[in-house]
């Protein structure tokens, strides 16, 4: 017998914005499909709650603490949910099932790491000279 893979949870971030040629209702029956969608995952305990984010934003840097947002439109984030799944292809192939992709959207996955920061293993944060060495 096959022994099941440990679920971990997953970062999900939606990018991107409505294809322009979109009317409000059209977004608006996304947005419907989405919601149903998410909720039949929420209950099933594949994806857990997450949230839309406000235009508003600060930027805080050691320089100054600046006004957002702060990506091309390309790249602008619009919420954020938390996919349970045995593997990042799992929750890769969740979410290519999420009904806004048709409209415009897209999502990044990201993997959390249960472990603390630490200076001596590469990270996100590591310069890539450093990194790559």
């Amino acid at each position: 017998m096959q022994k099941p893979q440990p679920s971990s949870e997953y970062l999900v971030l939606s990018r991107g914005q409505w294809d322009a040629h979109l009317s409000p209702e059209e977004i608006q029956a996304a947005i419907d499909d989405f919601y149903a969608w998410h909720g039949q995952l929420v209950a099933a305990g594949r994806m857990r709650a997450g949230s839309r984010l406000t235009r508003e934003g600060k930027r805080v840097s050691r320089q100054a603490v600046v006004d957002g947002p702060f990506s091309e439109s390309k790249e602008i984030i619009g919420g954020y949910w938390h996919v349970i799944a045995g593997s990042l292809d799992e929750a890769a192939a969740l979410m290519a099932r999420n009904p806004t992709l048709a409209y415009g959207l897209e999502f990044e996955i990201r993997p959390l790491d249960p472990e603390r920061a630490s200076a001596f293993a590469a990270s996100n944060e590591t310069p890539a000279a450093r990194a790559e060495a």
